[in-house]
């Protein structure tokens, strides 16, 4: 039985754009047969939130064919449920930017490992992460 691997937003970008910034042992584990990869609805409307205020520019063409990328690295949509939602609201976490609370709360509930570079998340005791 493989590993089961929920993508930071900004792991899931470089992976689809930028594979290089992704380490290539990091990249070698994500590819590896066994593993399950998800992507989660919390990047989604992260995606298309950053790209409609216009951080993140040029993002208008993946968030109109989000499935469709995310077919393109074997990647599961993980939807956002309301167990995800309170653990994230009630967490005793310091950490405000409600996207990451969400993401870290996901990976949690599903007891997955977190694939993150954000050292802020990867500090957060319990949390199962591979990270660089």
């Amino acid at each position: 039985m493989g590993v089961t691997y929920l993508l930071d937003t900004h792991v899931l970008l470089w992976l689809l754009a930028s594979p290089e910034r992704v380490p290539d042992e990091v990249r070698a584990t994500l590819a590896a047969g066994t593993t399950t990869l998800l992507g989660s609805a919390v990047s989604a409307m992260e995606v298309a939130t950053k790209a409609r205020t216009g951080r993140l520019p040029g993002a208008e063409a993946l968030v109109a064919t989000w499935g469709a990328r995310l077919a393109e690295l074997c990647v599961e949509e993980l939807p956002l449920r309301t167990d995800h939602a309170l653990l994230a609201g009630s967490m005793r976490w310091e950490h405000r930017d409600p996207f990451d609370r969400l993401l870290v709360a996901q990976a949690l509930v599903e007891n997955v490992t977190f694939v993150t570079a954000d050292a802020t998340v990867r500090a957060l005791p319990g949390l199962r992460t591979l990270s660089w």
